[in-house]
Protein backbone atom coordinates (compact mmCIF):
# COMPACT_ATOMS: atom_id res chain seq x y z
CA UNK A 1 0.00 0.00 0.00
CA UNK A 2 1.18 3.74 -0.87
CA UNK A 3 1.90 6.00 1.41
CA UNK A 4 0.58 8.75 -0.94
CA UNK A 5 -2.62 9.40 -1.13
CA UNK A 6 -18.34 -22.32 12.33
CA UNK A 7 -18.41 -23.56 8.71
CA UNK A 8 -17.23 -22.50 5.34
CA UNK A 9 -20.21 -22.66 2.70
CA UNK A 10 -18.89 -24.43 -0.19
CA UNK A 11 -22.62 -24.97 -1.21
CA UNK A 12 -23.41 -20.68 -0.47
CA UNK A 13 -22.84 -20.08 -4.23
CA UNK A 14 -24.85 -22.09 -6.22
CA UNK A 15 -27.56 -20.11 -5.45
CA UNK A 16 -25.58 -16.96 -6.76
CA UNK A 17 -27.93 -16.55 -10.04
CA UNK A 18 -30.90 -18.89 -10.36
CA UNK A 19 -33.39 -18.59 -13.29
CA UNK A 20 -37.08 -18.34 -12.02
CA UNK A 21 -40.06 -17.98 -14.05
CA UNK A 22 -43.65 -16.77 -13.07
CA UNK A 23 -47.13 -18.01 -14.93
CA UNK A 24 -48.83 -15.32 -16.74
CA UNK A 25 -51.75 -16.30 -14.23
CA UNK A 26 -52.61 -13.49 -11.81
CA UNK A 27 -52.75 -13.93 -7.92
CA UNK A 28 -51.26 -17.47 -8.52
CA UNK A 29 -48.35 -19.79 -7.39
CA UNK A 30 -45.57 -18.90 -9.49
CA UNK A 31 -44.11 -22.23 -11.10
CA UNK A 32 -40.48 -21.70 -11.50
CA UNK A 33 -38.49 -23.09 -13.66
CA UNK A 34 -34.80 -25.44 -12.69
CA UNK A 35 -32.82 -23.15 -10.63
CA UNK A 36 -29.77 -22.67 -13.03
CA UNK A 37 -26.68 -22.44 -10.40
CA UNK A 38 -23.52 -20.55 -11.04
CA UNK A 39 -20.09 -22.00 -11.14
CA UNK A 40 -19.44 -22.75 -7.74
CA UNK A 41 -15.99 -20.68 -6.51
CA UNK A 42 -13.54 -23.05 -5.51
CA UNK A 43 -11.11 -23.17 -1.95
CA UNK A 44 -7.91 -21.34 -3.14
CA UNK A 45 -5.37 -23.44 -1.46
CA UNK A 46 -3.45 -21.72 1.13
CA UNK A 47 -0.64 -23.66 0.19
CA UNK A 48 0.08 -22.48 -3.88
CA UNK A 49 -1.01 -19.22 -2.59
CA UNK A 50 2.39 -19.48 0.36
CA UNK A 51 4.40 -20.65 -2.37
CA UNK A 52 4.10 -17.85 -4.50
CA UNK A 53 5.15 -15.88 -1.59
CA UNK A 54 7.93 -17.49 -1.56
CA UNK A 55 9.17 -17.27 -4.84
CA UNK A 56 8.84 -13.74 -3.94
CA UNK A 57 11.02 -13.64 -0.88
CA UNK A 58 13.66 -15.79 -2.77
CA UNK A 59 13.69 -13.00 -5.19
CA UNK A 60 13.74 -10.27 -3.31
CA UNK A 61 16.65 -11.94 -1.43
CA UNK A 62 18.99 -12.47 -4.76
CA UNK A 63 18.15 -8.90 -5.62
CA UNK A 64 19.15 -6.33 -2.83
CA UNK A 65 16.69 -7.39 -0.50
CA UNK A 66 13.29 -5.27 -2.24
CA UNK A 67 11.14 -5.69 -5.53
CA UNK A 68 10.88 -1.98 -5.65
CA UNK A 69 10.12 0.17 -8.50
CA UNK A 70 13.44 0.46 -11.05
CA UNK A 71 15.03 -2.44 -9.27
CA UNK A 72 16.11 -5.67 -10.54
CA UNK A 73 14.11 -7.52 -8.00
CA UNK A 74 10.33 -5.88 -9.37
CA UNK A 75 11.12 -6.87 -13.38
CA UNK A 76 12.25 -10.31 -11.68
CA UNK A 77 8.95 -10.93 -9.80
CA UNK A 78 6.67 -9.79 -13.10
CA UNK A 79 8.55 -12.16 -15.29
CA UNK A 80 7.62 -14.72 -12.46
CA UNK A 81 3.76 -14.13 -12.18
CA UNK A 82 3.70 -13.63 -16.39
CA UNK A 83 5.44 -17.11 -16.95
CA UNK A 84 2.83 -18.52 -14.65
CA UNK A 85 -0.45 -16.65 -16.75
CA UNK A 86 1.68 -17.54 -19.91
CA UNK A 87 1.46 -21.40 -19.16
CA UNK A 88 -1.85 -20.89 -17.82
CA UNK A 89 -4.09 -19.49 -21.27
CA UNK A 90 -3.74 -16.46 -20.14
CA UNK A 91 -3.17 -13.33 -22.87
CA UNK A 92 -0.76 -11.34 -21.44
CA UNK A 93 0.85 -7.97 -21.69
CA UNK A 94 3.52 -5.74 -20.41
CA UNK A 95 2.67 -2.56 -20.15
CA UNK A 96 5.77 0.11 -19.85
CA UNK A 97 6.18 3.56 -18.21
CA UNK A 98 8.65 6.13 -16.60
CA UNK A 99 8.88 7.11 -13.34
CA UNK A 100 11.82 8.90 -11.22
CA UNK A 101 14.04 8.10 -13.97
CA UNK A 102 13.55 4.34 -14.23
CA UNK A 103 11.03 2.06 -16.70
CA UNK A 104 8.22 0.44 -14.83
CA UNK A 105 5.78 -2.56 -15.52
CA UNK A 106 2.32 -3.04 -15.30
CA UNK A 107 1.49 -6.73 -15.88
CA UNK A 108 -2.08 -7.31 -18.13
CA UNK A 109 -3.51 -10.74 -18.22
CA UNK A 110 -6.81 -11.61 -20.06
CA UNK A 111 -8.91 -14.83 -19.69
CA UNK A 112 -10.30 -15.50 -22.94
CA UNK A 113 -14.31 -15.52 -23.29
CA UNK A 114 -17.01 -13.62 -21.92
CA UNK A 115 -19.00 -10.18 -22.78
CA UNK A 116 -16.01 -7.88 -24.18
CA UNK A 117 -18.36 -4.96 -23.15
CA UNK A 118 -18.40 -5.63 -19.45
CA UNK A 119 -15.19 -6.35 -17.80
CA UNK A 120 -14.52 -7.29 -14.43
CA UNK A 121 -11.24 -6.39 -13.77
CA UNK A 122 -8.87 -7.72 -10.38
CA UNK A 123 -5.74 -6.28 -9.44
CA UNK A 124 -2.76 -5.69 -7.00
CA UNK A 125 0.14 -3.78 -7.07
CA UNK A 126 3.30 -5.82 -7.04
CA UNK A 127 6.14 -3.78 -6.00
CA UNK A 128 7.81 -2.87 -2.68
CA UNK A 129 9.52 -0.63 -0.87
CA UNK A 130 13.04 -0.32 -0.92
CA UNK A 131 13.33 -1.02 2.41
CA UNK A 132 11.99 -5.08 2.45
CA UNK A 133 10.58 -7.67 0.23
CA UNK A 134 7.38 -6.24 0.56
CA UNK A 135 5.48 -9.77 1.29
CA UNK A 136 2.63 -8.62 3.29
CA UNK A 137 2.48 -5.50 1.00
CA UNK A 138 1.85 -6.25 -1.10
CA UNK A 139 3.10 -9.83 -1.80
CA UNK A 140 -0.11 -11.11 -0.32
CA UNK A 141 -2.81 -9.37 -2.59
CA UNK A 142 -0.10 -10.37 -5.77
CA UNK A 143 -0.13 -14.28 -4.73
CA UNK A 144 -4.00 -14.66 -4.08
CA UNK A 145 -5.11 -12.49 -7.29
CA UNK A 146 -2.37 -14.65 -9.48
CA UNK A 147 -3.46 -18.35 -7.96
CA UNK A 148 -7.46 -16.98 -8.17
CA UNK A 149 -6.32 -16.52 -12.23
CA UNK A 150 -4.71 -19.84 -12.02
CA UNK A 151 -7.97 -21.44 -10.47
CA UNK A 152 -9.69 -20.04 -13.47
CA UNK A 153 -7.81 -21.42 -15.62
CA UNK A 154 -7.75 -24.54 -14.08
CA UNK A 155 -11.20 -24.81 -13.96
CA UNK A 156 -11.75 -23.86 -17.37
CA UNK A 157 -14.24 -21.07 -16.32
CA UNK A 158 -16.48 -19.50 -18.78
CA UNK A 159 -18.06 -16.64 -17.11
CA UNK A 160 -20.56 -13.96 -18.40
CA UNK A 161 -18.23 -11.24 -18.32
CA UNK A 162 -14.86 -10.70 -19.10
CA UNK A 163 -12.25 -11.28 -16.82
CA UNK A 164 -9.09 -9.24 -16.72
CA UNK A 165 -6.18 -9.35 -13.92
CA UNK A 166 -3.76 -6.84 -13.10
CA UNK A 167 -0.30 -6.19 -11.52
CA UNK A 168 0.46 -3.02 -10.92
CA UNK A 169 4.29 -1.14 -10.56
CA UNK A 170 5.21 1.76 -8.85
CA UNK A 171 2.22 1.61 -6.56
CA UNK A 172 4.35 2.67 -3.09
CA UNK A 173 6.20 6.28 -5.72
CA UNK A 174 2.11 7.18 -5.93
CA UNK A 175 -0.42 4.58 -7.62
CA UNK A 176 2.07 5.63 -10.58
CA UNK A 177 1.43 2.54 -12.43
CA UNK A 178 -1.96 1.95 -12.11
CA UNK A 179 -3.37 5.98 -13.01
CA UNK A 180 -0.67 5.15 -16.09
CA UNK A 181 -3.00 2.19 -17.45
CA UNK A 182 -6.52 4.19 -16.40
CA UNK A 183 -4.88 7.45 -18.17
CA UNK A 184 -4.28 5.67 -21.47
CA UNK A 185 -7.60 4.05 -21.59
CA UNK A 186 -10.01 5.45 -24.27
CA UNK A 187 -13.42 6.57 -22.94
CA UNK A 188 -14.75 3.88 -24.74
CA UNK A 189 -13.34 1.39 -22.80
CA UNK A 190 -13.07 2.64 -19.66
CA UNK A 191 -16.83 2.61 -20.13
CA UNK A 192 -16.67 -1.59 -20.26
CA UNK A 193 -15.84 -2.06 -17.21
CA UNK A 194 -17.93 -3.79 -14.70
CA UNK A 195 -15.59 -3.13 -11.83
CA UNK A 196 -12.50 -3.60 -10.61
CA UNK A 197 -11.14 -5.01 -7.30
CA UNK A 198 -8.43 -4.27 -5.35
CA UNK A 199 -6.19 -6.67 -2.79
CA UNK A 200 -3.51 -4.48 -1.04
CA UNK A 201 -2.33 -6.34 2.43
CA UNK A 202 -4.89 -9.54 2.56
CA UNK A 203 -2.42 -11.40 5.13
CA UNK A 204 -1.38 -8.61 8.01
CA UNK A 205 0.01 -10.71 11.28
CA UNK A 206 -2.90 -9.33 13.35
CA UNK A 207 -5.31 -9.03 11.06
CA UNK A 208 -8.78 -7.19 11.06
CA UNK A 209 -11.41 -8.07 8.07
CA UNK A 210 -11.82 -4.67 5.96
CA UNK A 211 -14.60 -4.50 2.96
CA UNK A 212 -13.90 -1.29 0.68
CA UNK A 213 -17.45 0.70 1.08
CA UNK A 214 -17.03 2.32 -2.76
CA UNK A 215 -19.67 0.32 -4.86
CA UNK A 216 -22.44 -1.47 -3.23
CA UNK A 217 -23.17 -4.44 -4.96
CA UNK A 218 -19.24 -5.25 -4.98
CA UNK A 219 -18.91 -4.27 -1.15
CA UNK A 220 -22.21 -6.86 -0.34
CA UNK A 221 -20.39 -9.63 -2.55
CA UNK A 222 -17.77 -9.38 -0.15
CA UNK A 223 -19.93 -9.42 2.99
CA UNK A 224 -22.00 -12.14 1.49
CA UNK A 225 -18.76 -14.31 1.81
CA UNK A 226 -17.79 -13.24 4.87
CA UNK A 227 -21.27 -13.74 6.39
CA UNK A 228 -21.20 -17.25 5.38
CA UNK A 229 -18.30 -17.80 6.87
CA UNK A 230 -19.29 -16.31 10.26
CA UNK A 231 -16.53 -13.28 10.20
CA UNK A 232 -17.80 -10.08 11.36
CA UNK A 233 -16.26 -7.13 8.90
CA UNK A 234 -15.96 -3.44 8.82
CA UNK A 235 -15.51 -0.70 6.45
CA UNK A 236 -12.06 -0.20 4.94
CA UNK A 237 -11.00 3.66 6.20
CA UNK A 238 -7.25 3.60 7.08
CA UNK A 239 -6.18 3.07 3.27
CA UNK A 240 -9.08 4.79 1.49
CA UNK A 241 -7.46 6.43 -1.27
CA UNK A 242 -3.95 4.89 -0.82
CA UNK A 243 -3.95 1.93 -3.21
CA UNK A 244 -5.00 1.65 -6.90
CA UNK A 245 -8.25 1.21 -6.67
CA UNK A 246 -8.46 5.00 -6.48
CA UNK A 247 -6.28 5.43 -10.04
CA UNK A 248 -9.77 3.64 -11.14
CA UNK A 249 -11.99 5.20 -8.82
CA UNK A 250 -10.96 8.87 -10.17
CA UNK A 251 -12.49 8.18 -13.50
CA UNK A 252 -15.76 6.73 -12.53
CA UNK A 253 -15.26 2.97 -12.59
CA UNK A 254 -16.92 0.64 -9.53
CA UNK A 255 -14.65 -0.32 -7.47
CA UNK A 256 -14.06 -2.55 -4.13
CA UNK A 257 -11.66 -4.88 -2.42
CA UNK A 258 -10.55 -6.42 0.66
CA UNK A 259 -7.79 -5.00 3.52
CA UNK A 260 -6.48 -6.19 6.04
CA UNK A 261 -4.59 -3.51 7.80
CA UNK A 262 -1.12 -1.20 8.16
CA UNK A 263 -0.43 0.87 10.38
CA UNK A 264 -3.47 1.65 12.59
CA UNK A 265 -3.85 0.33 15.73
CA UNK A 266 -6.38 -2.66 16.49
CA UNK A 267 -8.78 -1.94 19.20
CA UNK A 268 -9.84 -3.79 22.32
CA UNK A 269 -13.14 -4.09 20.30
CA UNK A 270 -11.83 -5.57 17.16
CA UNK A 271 -9.69 -7.82 18.78
CA UNK A 272 -12.38 -9.25 20.84
CA UNK A 273 -14.16 -9.76 17.49
CA UNK A 274 -11.36 -11.21 15.16
CA UNK A 275 -8.58 -12.06 17.88
CA UNK A 276 -5.28 -10.85 18.02
CA UNK A 277 -3.42 -8.33 19.92
CA UNK A 278 -5.11 -5.40 21.27
CA UNK A 279 -3.38 -2.06 21.09
CA UNK A 280 -0.94 -3.47 18.37
CA UNK A 281 -0.43 -2.21 14.43
CA UNK A 282 -2.05 -4.88 12.39
CA UNK A 283 0.72 -5.36 10.29
CA UNK A 284 4.25 -3.67 12.79
CA UNK A 285 6.82 -4.54 9.74
CA UNK A 286 4.23 -2.17 7.41
CA UNK A 287 7.18 -0.39 5.00
CA UNK A 288 9.97 -2.46 7.14
CA UNK A 289 12.80 -4.63 6.31
CA UNK A 290 10.63 -7.15 8.22
CA UNK A 291 7.79 -7.19 6.06
CA UNK A 292 9.28 -10.99 5.02
CA UNK A 293 7.36 -14.72 4.82
CA UNK A 294 7.11 -14.35 8.39
CA UNK A 295 5.17 -11.15 8.64
CA UNK A 296 1.91 -13.06 7.10
CA UNK A 297 -1.45 -14.82 9.42
CA UNK A 298 -2.40 -17.70 7.15
CA UNK A 299 -5.95 -17.52 8.48
CA UNK A 300 -6.45 -13.99 6.99
CA UNK A 301 -4.89 -14.90 3.48
CA UNK A 302 -6.95 -17.91 3.37
CA UNK A 303 -9.87 -15.93 4.02
CA UNK A 304 -8.60 -13.32 1.69
CA UNK A 305 -7.80 -15.25 -1.36
CA UNK A 306 -11.07 -17.63 -1.03
CA UNK A 307 -12.96 -14.31 -1.31
CA UNK A 308 -11.09 -13.32 -4.02
CA UNK A 309 -12.42 -16.05 -5.97
CA UNK A 310 -15.38 -15.60 -4.56
CA UNK A 311 -16.24 -12.36 -5.73
CA UNK A 312 -14.61 -13.23 -9.12
CA UNK A 313 -16.57 -16.41 -9.94
CA UNK A 314 -19.95 -14.31 -8.55
CA UNK A 315 -19.33 -11.08 -10.13
CA UNK A 316 -17.80 -12.40 -13.07
CA UNK A 317 -20.93 -15.08 -13.77
CA UNK A 318 -23.97 -12.73 -12.33
CA UNK A 319 -27.05 -12.15 -14.71
CA UNK A 320 -26.71 -7.89 -15.45
CA UNK A 321 -28.35 -6.07 -13.34
CA UNK A 322 -31.97 -4.40 -14.48
CA UNK A 323 -31.52 -0.73 -15.36
CA UNK A 324 -34.12 0.28 -12.85
CA UNK A 325 -33.94 1.83 -9.13
CA UNK A 326 -33.08 -0.59 -6.31
CA UNK A 327 -34.99 -0.79 -2.62
CA UNK A 328 -34.10 -2.65 0.19
CA UNK A 329 -34.83 -3.31 3.54
CA UNK A 330 -32.16 -4.17 5.90
CA UNK A 331 -34.50 -4.72 9.10
CA UNK A 332 -33.56 -8.09 11.10
CA UNK A 333 -36.62 -10.53 10.94
CA UNK A 334 -36.50 -12.81 13.13
CA UNK A 335 -37.59 -16.49 11.61
CA UNK A 336 -39.18 -18.60 14.46
CA UNK A 337 -38.33 -22.52 14.34
CA UNK A 338 -41.03 -24.67 13.10
CA UNK A 339 -44.05 -25.45 13.29
CA UNK A 340 -44.63 -21.29 13.62
CA UNK A 341 -46.12 -19.37 10.79
CA UNK A 342 -43.87 -17.88 8.02
CA UNK A 343 -42.86 -14.68 8.13
CA UNK A 344 -42.38 -11.13 6.01
CA UNK A 345 -40.17 -8.34 5.32
CA UNK A 346 -42.04 -5.80 3.34
CA UNK A 347 -40.62 -3.30 0.37
CA UNK A 348 -42.72 -0.84 -0.71
CA UNK A 349 -42.05 0.19 -4.14
CA UNK A 350 -43.12 3.67 -5.76
CA UNK A 351 -41.72 6.01 -8.04
CA UNK A 352 -41.57 2.81 -11.04
CA UNK A 353 -43.27 3.00 -14.26
CA UNK A 354 -45.13 0.39 -15.79
CA UNK A 355 -44.34 -3.52 -15.21
CA UNK A 356 -41.16 -4.81 -13.27
CA UNK A 357 -38.55 -6.45 -15.83
CA UNK A 358 -38.85 -9.88 -16.84
CA UNK A 359 -35.23 -9.64 -15.08
CA UNK A 360 -36.18 -8.20 -11.74
CA UNK A 361 -33.48 -9.02 -9.39
CA UNK A 362 -33.62 -10.03 -5.89
CA UNK A 363 -30.62 -10.12 -3.48
CA UNK A 364 -31.59 -12.38 -0.57
CA UNK A 365 -29.64 -12.70 2.79
CA UNK A 366 -30.87 -15.33 5.56
CA UNK A 367 -28.83 -16.08 8.38
CA UNK A 368 -29.77 -19.89 9.53
CA UNK A 369 -28.22 -22.81 11.17
CA UNK A 370 -30.07 -25.01 8.61
CA UNK A 371 -31.22 -23.72 5.24
CA UNK A 372 -32.68 -27.01 4.00
CA UNK A 373 -35.05 -25.97 6.89
CA UNK A 374 -36.22 -22.98 4.94
CA UNK A 375 -38.69 -22.14 2.03
CA UNK A 376 -38.03 -18.58 0.91
CA UNK A 377 -40.80 -16.66 -1.80
CA UNK A 378 -41.32 -13.70 -3.37
CA UNK A 379 -44.49 -12.40 -2.76
CA UNK A 380 -45.92 -9.14 -5.13
CA UNK A 381 -48.09 -6.86 -4.16
CA UNK A 382 -50.97 -8.48 -6.37
CA UNK A 383 -50.36 -11.79 -3.94
CA UNK A 384 -48.46 -13.75 -6.76
CA UNK A 385 -45.95 -16.21 -5.27
CA UNK A 386 -42.48 -16.71 -6.70
CA UNK A 387 -40.75 -19.60 -4.73
CA UNK A 388 -36.60 -18.64 -4.68
CA UNK A 389 -35.62 -21.37 -2.59
CA UNK A 390 -37.10 -24.71 -1.52
CA UNK A 391 -35.68 -26.35 1.52
CA UNK A 392 -32.41 -26.97 -0.05
CA UNK A 393 -28.77 -27.18 0.25
CA UNK A 394 -28.78 -29.68 3.13
CA UNK A 395 -27.36 -29.10 6.86
CA UNK A 396 -25.74 -25.68 5.62
CA UNK A 397 -26.58 -22.75 6.67
CA UNK A 398 -26.83 -19.58 5.68
CA UNK A 399 -28.72 -18.54 2.41
CA UNK A 400 -26.44 -15.34 0.74
CA UNK A 401 -27.28 -15.07 -3.33
CA UNK A 402 -29.54 -13.59 -6.33
CA UNK A 403 -32.26 -14.33 -8.08
CA UNK A 404 -33.35 -13.27 -11.19
CA UNK A 405 -37.56 -13.64 -11.68
CA UNK A 406 -39.75 -12.71 -14.75
CA UNK A 407 -41.92 -10.66 -12.87
CA UNK A 408 -43.28 -8.94 -16.19
CA UNK A 409 -47.17 -9.41 -15.34
CA UNK A 410 -46.84 -7.55 -12.23
CA UNK A 411 -46.98 -3.94 -11.82
CA UNK A 412 -43.80 -2.68 -10.11
CA UNK A 413 -45.45 -0.01 -7.55
CA UNK A 414 -46.52 -1.42 -4.47
CA UNK A 415 -45.77 -3.82 -1.33
CA UNK A 416 -43.60 -6.30 -1.99
CA UNK A 417 -42.49 -9.06 0.59
CA UNK A 418 -40.17 -11.46 1.07
CA UNK A 419 -41.86 -14.86 2.78
CA UNK A 420 -39.81 -17.25 4.83
CA UNK A 421 -41.06 -20.22 6.35
CA UNK A 422 -38.55 -22.68 8.40
CA UNK A 423 -40.55 -26.58 8.11
CA UNK A 424 -38.55 -28.17 10.31
CA UNK A 425 -37.74 -27.96 14.01
CA UNK A 426 -34.37 -27.14 16.17
CA UNK A 427 -32.83 -24.41 13.57
CA UNK A 428 -33.03 -20.86 14.29
CA UNK A 429 -32.46 -17.70 12.55
CA UNK A 430 -33.53 -14.15 11.01
CA UNK A 431 -33.84 -12.29 7.53
CA UNK A 432 -30.76 -10.10 7.83
CA UNK A 433 -31.43 -8.20 4.41
CA UNK A 434 -32.84 -8.18 1.37
CA UNK A 435 -33.18 -6.24 -2.28
CA UNK A 436 -35.39 -5.90 -5.38
CA UNK A 437 -33.95 -4.24 -7.88
CA UNK A 438 -36.30 -3.52 -11.26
Amino acid sequence: MSLSVSRRLAAVTALAVAGLFASAAPAALAAPTAVAAAPTPPDIPLANVKAHLSQLSTIAANNGGNRAHGRAGYKASIDYVKAKLDAAGFTTTLQTFTSSGATGYNLIADWPGGDPNSVLMAGAHLDSVTSGAGINDNGSGSAAVLETALAVSRAGLQPTKHLRFGWWGAEELGLVGSKYYVNNLPAAERAKFAGYLNFDMIGSPNPGYFVYDDDPTIEQTFKNYYAGIGVPTEIETEGDGRSDHASFKNVGIPVGGLFTGASNTKSSAQAQKWGGTAGQSFDRCYHSSCDNTANINDTALDRNSDAVAYAIWNLGASTPVPPGPSFENTADVNIPDSPAAAVNSPITVSGVAGNAPATTKVDVNIVHTYRGDLVVDLVAPDGTVYNLHNRSGGSADNIVGSYTVNASSEVANGTWNLRVKDTAAQDVGYINSWKITF
